[in-house]
């Protein structure tokens, strides 16, 4: 029997070349991911920003609530202490205004400042600010 026996093994110039290419290839991708301080720290700086549902701005309106500049802050501080502590669905209490926060995409759920309004449900923690 006559076989012919192929070379099934790759030389050390054809392994090196599929090595250098994959590990280009790698490099590549490695480079086109990375971002700059200045871009991740953009990024981190406007999802720390609470945004408010369509629900939540309509509440807001309809219950002529008005929120100044240092409860907005006092809010997002407290949301952001909800976050550190693994709470997903928080009421946040600032001054006599409730809010419920829906944690992990940091929204506004709903606003409430009627003391009418003493039951709320679907929460997991609640922060006083």
């Amino acid at each position: 029997m006559n076989r012919l026996y192929v070379n099934q093994y790759t030389s050390i110039e054809q392994a090196a070349s599929q090595y250098n290419v994959s590990a280009n290839k790698k490099t590549v991708a490695v480079t086109e991911k990375t971002k700059s301080f200045a871009e991740v720290l953009k990024e981190t700086a406007t999802q720390s920003e609470l945004k408010f549902s369509k629900h939540a701005s309509e509440r807001l309106q309809s219950r002529n609530i008005d929120l100044s500049q240092a409860q907005l802050e006092r809010l997002e501080s407290g949301a952001r202490k909800a976050g550190e502590k693994g709470i997903r669905e928080s009421l946040v209490l600032v001054d006599d205004l409730a809010f419920i926060v829906n944690i992990p995409s940091n929204t506004v759920v709903t606003a409430m400042n009627d003391k009418a309004d003493t039951i709320v449900t679907n929460i997991d923690g609640a922060v006083i600010m």
